[in-house]
């Protein structure tokens, strides 16, 4: 496996993914987080909260000036999957509409 094989997992504090050195979750990560949790979007959201939690307290000890808006942050981590269709298919036993 050679380093751009790798999981695009985030480098910590930096929030960079590992593998191709853009602001995590990069596109690779994106899709790699959507199969992981295909049909699980609360799964999906809770996660990348944590991680949004995390990454706004890492880059603010790094340097607060990279931290970025809130609203930048926001659509970071959480914003995207709103955006995905994909995500949204949740099954019928989890109480989801359409």
């Amino acid at each position: 496996m050679t380093r751009r094989d790798g999981p695009h997992v985030p480098l910590r504090p930096l929030w960079l993914c590992r593998v191709c050195a853009r602001p995590w979750p990069c596109g690779r990560a994106k899709l790699d987080l959507l199969a992981e949790y295909d049909g699980n979007r609360i799964g999906l959201f809770l996660h990348l909260a944590g991680c949004l939690h995390a990454a706004i307290d890492e880059l603010h000890r790094c340097d607060p000036v990279v931290t970025g808006s809130a609203a930048t942050m926001y659509d970071r981590f959480l914003g995207w999957p709103s955006r995905s269709g994909r995500v949204g298919r949740v099954g019928k036993d989890a109480g989801s509409v359409g």
